[in-house]
């Protein structure tokens, strides 16, 4: 395949559009799809109200989401942003607490979360730190069950279905506030080889979560044939640089990643997760 010709004037630059949940490329840029912005925007609304079991979170968002102002001058939410979610008020209003009184007990909890084990390695203290699947798929330390921000002897499980929880959040907020705004829901992980944590999408409707650039080409004609860029990831961090993990504030709008919102609810954030096939690393190093 040639290389494409050098923009200028009269010529537009080939841009990503949104095909369900995969922003790729086109040679046709549909009507309604936006370019890329160059500039991104992320604000995380103070007032932020308790949230209990049986809560609708949508209700519960919308006065807070409506008051947020923009450096523009404009209020609230828009279409084309991206309600960036933490899954533990998902989780607090599905009602997802649970007992969890001893060390006994919180690992019975993380087994019954847990498909597959990855790894373990005993702490100093004598405790087990677990990596595993659980049963949304993910591998995270503890199946993903929190202890933080919890009444003592209880620990909060992950949103049982992250992906159904989104579409209803986007449903509840479209009826209130007027727009369709993406939602992604987030919680926080470990990364292999990486030390820290950083946000990831474990949810998401509304959202092209991957970006396929395959069959572009470099700035020199080559045709890339690898980069698929997640998308919700890098939006989920984005948002939590706002947010932060103790500030109270465990909601933020991303403006400026129109291109990647679409109408559909899409596949949400379960297309993220590698299949074993792709795993190079499931078996570990020493076994075939």
């Amino acid at each position: 395949m040639s290389a494409p010709e050098p923009t200028g004037p009269g010529r537009v630059e080939e841009q990503p559009t949104v095909r369900g949940n995969v922003v790729g490329p086109s040679e046709h840029h549909p009507a309604g799809v936006t370019a890329p912005s160059s500039m991104l925007l992320a604000q995380a609304p103070d007032g932020m109200p308790t949230i209990t079991k049986g809560d609708d979170l949508a209700a519960r968002l919308t006065p807070v989401l409506a008051a947020l102002v923009w450096p523009d001058g404009t209020t609230g939410v828009a279409e084309g942003d991206v309600v960036v979610v933490a899954s533990k008020v998902v989780a607090k209003a599905e009602g997802r607490l649970v007992a969890a009184r001893d060390n006994a007990e919180r690992d019975r909890v993380i087994a019954g979360e847990t498909v597959r084990v990855v790894a373990t390695r005993e702490r100093p203290d004598g405790s087990v730190l677990r990596i595993v699947e659980n049963r949304q798929g993910l591998v995270m330390a503890a199946a993903g069950v929190d202890l933080s921000d919890v009444p003592a002897g209880t620990a909060l499980l992950l949103p049982e279905d992250p992906d159904a929880s989104a579409r209803r959040l986007r449903r509840g907020l479209q009826a209130r506030l007027g727009v369709r705004p993406g939602v992604l829901i987030t919680d926080t992980v470990g990364r292999p080889w990486r030390r820290g944590v950083v946000d990831m999408a474990i949810g998401a409707a509304g959202v092209g979560v991957l970006a396929d650039h395959r069959g572009r080409h470099d700035a020199y004609g080559r045709e890339l044939q690898v980069t698929v860029v997640n998308l919700a990831d890098e939006i989920a961090a984005a948002a939590e640089l706002v947010k932060g993990k103790a500030a109270g504030r465990p909601v933020a709008v991303v403006r400026g990643m129109a291109h990647a919102v679409t109408v559909e609810d899409g596949d949400g954030a379960a297309p993220l997760i590698r299949p074993p096939a792709e795993d190079m690393f499931r078996k570990g190093v020493g076994e075939d």
